[in-house]
C-alpha cells in the first residue's frame, strides 16, 4: 500500500509500505494493505511504518495531533508536527 506523511510545511515520507502503526484518539490501531476505507483523528504519540512483512525495517516518527485518510490502498497521514525518532535497517 502507499503510505504519505505530511505537515503544513512539507512531505515527511513517501512509499510503499507493508502496515503502519498509528495513535488514534481512543487508542493505537494498525493499517494494513486492503484495509476499509477509513477517516480518522489522531492524537499526539508514536507513528510506526512497518516497511516489509517480516517486520525487520521500520521507521518511527513522534507525531502532533492530525487525521489519517485510508482509501483504495492509499494512506494519508496529515500531522501538525512530525518528528523522526529512529530508523531501523533503512
Amino acid at each position: 500500500m502507499n503510505l504519505e506523511i505530511l505537515t503544513p510545511e512539507r512531505k515527511l515520507y513517501s512509499g510503499t509500505v507493508y502496515g503502519v502503526q498509528l495513535p488514534g484518539e481512543d487508542g493505537m490501531f494498525e493499517v494494513l494493505e486492503k484495509h476499509a476505507p477509513l477517516v480518522a483523528s489522531l492524537r499526539s504519540g508514536s507513528l510506526k511504518i512497518l516497511k516489509d512483512k517480516i517486520g525487520g525495517s521500520a521507521a518511527s516518527y513522534t507525531i502532533q495531533s492530525g487525521f489519517v485518510e485510508v482509501i483504495h490502498n492509499n494512506v494519508t497521514v496529515l500531522v501538525e508536527g512530525a518528528t523522526a525518532v529512529d530508523t531501523l535497517n533503512e
